[in-house]
């Protein structure tokens, strides 16, 4: 009398007898180790192999697209924004007049003729100053609305990249255009993602016509109101621009055909814009300090 084989085990779990077996690869699976498909079931050895397979889904400038965005880089720019007055308010005492006897707004506001004397660190602080609450308030919720679609697309790190670069271009502005203001604010770099916005819409062939109208209220404003730095704005305007140009069309224009080569472009027309910017600054510095 012949012996009846053995049932076949689930090659997860050896002692667990089994009828069933994955429709992908056909292995022998107990309940616990299959998973419904559109056909037959799966092992979840075959679901994780087929979840590392499918491309990750990325935005037009290469960044990964999350279901779920969380805009940290932004938040964390508002935050700093906030903290910065936040100190010149307390050392100050008062919101209003936060300019006033607040060191650290003396220390960081950019006078082109203090930066030639070595305090280079206003180039890049000023940016973080504001003159009172309501030019703060302005500039963070702008930098909230824009910035969120902006490092969307463009990803942490390069949306990090283009608004510091938009602060140096604003500051690089300044140094040769207004040489005798004291200039602070984050406008410079809000400017920049103003650009950077309207760029992103062009490569993803929306219209663009509101983002534009809105530019051009702002630098109307700029050149009719006194009191604000109006080549610190077309200066991080066109630094912000030039440097998402840079991210999502310079690797088409230079056939660049993976995803690697047009991340290193975009990052190297980044590096190009923020030493230009610092070069103008430098330049300037020395002619002032001779």
């Amino acid at each position: 009398m012949n012996a009846q084989p053995p049932a076949p085990t689930c090659v997860r779990h050896p002692d667990r007898p089994t009828g069933l077996a994955c429709t992908r690869c056909g292995r022998p699976a107990c309940p616990e180790c299959l998973r419904p498909a559109a056909v037959g079931q799966h092992c979840v050895d075959c679901l994780r192999q087929e979840q590392r397979d499918v491309p990750q889904v990325r935005t037009v400038a290469g960044a990964p697209a999350a279901q779920k965005p969380i805009p940290y880089v932004t938040y964390a720019l508002i935050a700093v924004n906030v903290l910065v007055f936040a100190v010149t308010a307390a050392q100050s005492r008062s919101l209003v007049d936060n300019y006033n006897g607040s060191q650290l707004f003396r220390r960081w506001v950019l006078v082109p003729h203090l930066v030639a004397d070595g305090d280079w660190v206003r180039v890049i602080g000023s940016g973080f100053l504001h003159y009172g609450p309501i030019h703060l308030m302005l500039n963070m919720f702008a930098l909230y609305v824009v910035g969120r679609d902006a490092e969307l697309v463009l990803g942490r790190l390069r949306y990090l990249a283009v608004y510091l670069v938009s602060l140096l271009g604003g500051s690089a502005a300044v140094m040769v255009l207004a040489q005798n203001s004291a200039t602070a604010g984050a406008s410079g770099a809000v400017y920049g993602l103003f650009g950077a916005i309207t760029v992103i819409l062009i490569r993803l062939r929306q219209n663009p016509n509101q983002m534009l109208i809105l530019i051009g209220i702002n630098i109307f404003i700029s050149f009719s109101l006194p009191g604000i730095s109006m080549w610190g704005h077309l200066g991080g305007l066109s630094a912000g621009t030039l440097a998402t140009l840079g991210i999502l069309f310079l690797p088409a224009w230079l056939r660049a055909k993976s995803q690697e080569t047009a991340g290193l472009i975009g990052w190297l027309a980044i590096a190009a814009l923020a030493v230009a910017a610092l070069s103008v600054t430098g330049v300037v510095a020395a002619s002032l300090a001779a």
